[in-house]
C-alpha cells in the first residue's frame, strides 16, 4: 500500500530532517496547536459553511467554537485569557467582509468543493500526495482558483509573500488538483486568502500566488528529495533550525 507525504510534512522536514524523525517517526508530539490555531480552526469552519451558502449566525458560531477549541488544547499548555478575549473581539474584523471580498475578487463563481481531498499518486515512487484544499472556485471563464485561507494578525510581509517554502504550498495543491481532475495546469490560479486580525483595513486580502514550470518543477524535486531522503531513513540535523525547534537542547537533541 502506498505511503502519503503532505505539505506539512515536506515543511517539517525542510526545517530539519531529524525534526521530522522525532515527530513523524518516533511520534514524539510536535507542535500541539495553541490559541491562535483554535482562533483560526474557527475562522475557516466559517469560511466553509458563508461559501456553502449556509445560513447561521456567524458570531455565534465562532464564539462556540473558538472556545471549544480552547479547551480542546492540552492541559499543559498555557493559555493567555487575555488574548482570548482579545481575538473574540478581533473576529469581528473578519467575519463580515468574507462573502463581500471572495465577490469583490471573483466576480460570477461557482463552489466546486471546499476542504476536497487530494490523495494523488506521486510519479515514480510508492507515495501519494496528500493534501486539503480549503475552496476550489470556478469562475466564468473557465479557471479554477484553489483558496487556502490563512488566518494572521496584520498581513504579510513582502518576504513571506515571497518564502518558497510558504508558496509551494499552492505550487503542490495545484500539480495535484490538475492530475485529480485532468485539468490544464493553466487553467489553475491560486490565492492565499488572508484573513487579518488587527489589520485597520482591507481584512481579507488575497495574495495570489503564480507556479510555471520551473516554479513547479522545484517543488516536485523538494518533494522526491525529501522523499528519498526518508525512505533511506537519513536524518542529517539542520544545525541552522536548531534555535527555533522545541527538542533543542532536550534528551532528545543535543
Amino acid at each position: 500500500m502506498p505511503r502519503y507525504i503532505s505539505y506539512s510534512e515536506l515543511k517539517d522536514w525542510k526545517f530539519c530532517p531529524y525534526y521530522h524523525k522525532l515527530t513523524r517517526i518516533d511520534r514524539l508530539a510536535g507542535f500541539r496547536g495553541n490559541e491562535y490555531t483554535s482562533f483560526g480552526t474557527a475562522i475557516h469552519s466559517i469560511c466553509e459553511r458563508k461559501m456553502l451558502n449556509e445560513q447561521f449566525d456567524a458570531d455565534e458560531y465562532f464564539l462556540r467554537e473558538f472556545k471549544k477549541n480552547i479547551s480542546r488544547l492540552d492541559d499543559d499548555i498555557k493559555v493567555d485569557n487575555d488574548l482570548v478575549e482579545k481575538m473574540c473581539l478581533q473576529a469581528a474584523n473578519i467575519l463580515p467582509y468574507i462573502d463581500e471580498a471572495v465577490k469583490k475578487k471573483f466576480g460570477d463563481f461557482e463552489v466546486v468543493s471546499t476542504e476536497e481531498e487530494l490523495m494523488v499518486p506521486i510519479e515514480g515512487v510508492n507515495y501519494n500526495f496528500k493534501g486539503f484544499i480549503d475552496l476550489v472556485l470556478k469562475t466564468s471563464d473557465g479557471k479554477h482558483h484553489i483558496i487556502d485561507w490563512k488566518t494572521c494578525s496584520w498581513g504579510w510581509n513582502y518576504r513571506k509573500r515571497s518564502d518558497p517554502m510558504v508558496t509551494y504550498q499552492l505550487t503542490l495543491y495545484k500539480k495535484y488538483y490538475a492530475i485529480k481532475h485532468g485539468v490544464d495546469p493553466s487553467n489553475i490560479e491560486t490565492h492565499f486568502a488572508l484573513l487579518k486580525r488587527t489589520a485597520k483595513n482591507n481584512n481579507v486580502e488575497f495574495v495570489s500566488v503564480t507556479s510555471g514550470e520551473v516554479k513547479t518543477n522545484n517543488a516536485a524535486k523538494l518533494l522526491m528529495l525529501a522523499i528519498s531522503n526518508i525512505q533511506k531513513s537519513k536524518y542529517i540535523k539542520n544545525r541552522l533550525s536548531c534555535k527555533g525547534c522545541q527538542f533543542y537542547k532536550t534528551g532528545h537533541c543535543t
